[in-house]
Parts: C-alpha cells; structure tokens; sequence
C-alpha cells in the first residue's frame, strides 16, 4: 500500500462513515473496512476501476466528481477522502467545499510540484518534469491545477479551513530529514486532514 495511504489510516476514527472521492479499485476503503470497520462508498469515473471495487468488496459508485456532489447531504458522512485527484480537478477549491459540505471532516493528498527535482528539471532541462509519481507529457497529463503546499494552505486560508493535520511523504535519505523543515521543497506528496472553521 502507499506511504501516504498508511497516513490516512492512521487519521481515520473506527465506525466511520466515510465517502471516498475518485476511489481506485478501492484499496483504501477495503483496508479501513477491515482494520477500522469503516462504512463507506467510493465514487470512481473509470469502469474498469469500479469493476475492481465490486471485487475488493467495496461499494463503488459511477459519478464524475467535476460535476459536483449536490447529490449528497450536508454532514451526510463523518469523513470525506481525496487522495491524488485534487490537481485533476477543473475547479478544486469548489471540490474541497463540497467534500467539508458533505463531511464532517476531509482528508486531501496531492503531488507537489514545488519539489525540488521538478524545480531543477525545469532549470536545467527547460522542460516539463516527468517522473514516477507524474509519468505524463504535458500535453497528456490530466493534472490541470499545479499545487505547492504553500499554494494549498494559502487556499485553506482564504476558504477559512482548519488544517487538523499535514504530513509531509518524501525520499529516503536527505528528503526525509528534511521534509518538516522544508516541505514545499522536500516534500513529494502532500497529506492534510481538514474540517471548516
């Protein structure tokens, strides 16, 4: 399982509702119904993706999220999860109103493009970086909105969001020394669990 899914795990209380938002085959809501007897739903674009939620035993949903969430309830679930989808968003910031509309709390991963690889390859390749977490040209990536963490929790800040968490993944060696002190240069994926002010 992911590094930062471990995190998520972590943050979430047994017995709770959750709503998981572009879901995958439903690796995260498999575990938690197992280690934490999380109730829940998954919402995926991609059928052969909700194919795999059917057999990982995971309600899945067809739903395109960009479309809004106005089909839920406000507080209808106690968590709402997003992990590595906010950056594909047409408009995330409306996306993260609705996953605090609709829950009690939310839990957000996304790539950080402020890394410092990205930032050396655009220095001295002059190109867009490609690498394992972004294996997409520019010009086929479905990451729309490039995001730092700085960019986010001045985001937070102007949408008056309470950051309860924020855990930084990294590299091994240096990375990982160094991700607290300098996130938005060391950190690769970003992890912050939320709840409106």
């Amino acid at each position: 399982m992911r590094s930062d899914l471990d995190i998520i795990v972590n943050w979430i209380p047994n017995n709770s509702r959750l709503l998981d938002l572009a879901c995958g085959e439903g690796e995260l809501l498999a575990r938690l119904k197992q280690d934490k007897q999380v109730e829940g739903y998954g919402l995926e674009i991609d059928n052969r993706q909700i194919n795999a939620c059917i057999q990982n035993n995971v309600n899945a949903i067809y739903q395109d999220i960009t479309q809004g969430l106005d089909n839920f309830a406000d507080a209808s679930f106690d968590m709402v999860v997003m992990t590595q989808a906010l950056q594909v968003m047409r408009e995330p910031h409306k996306v993260l109103a609705d996953m605090l509309r609709i829950g009690k709390e939310c839990i957000v991963t996304f790539p950080n493009f402020g890394h410092w690889k990205a930032r050396w390859h655009l220095l001295t390749k002059g190109r867009m970086p490609v690498s394992d977490l972004l294996p997409y040209e520019w010009y086929d990536t479905p990451n729309i909105h490039f995001c730092t963490f700085k960019d986010f929790e001045v985001l937070c800040h102007e949408m008056d969001i309470d950051v309860l968490h924020r855990e930084v993944v990294a590299e091994a060696g240096l990375g990982e020394q160094l991700k607290n002190v300098q996130p938005n240069l060391f950190g690769v994926t970003a992890l912050y669990h939320l709840r409106k002010k």
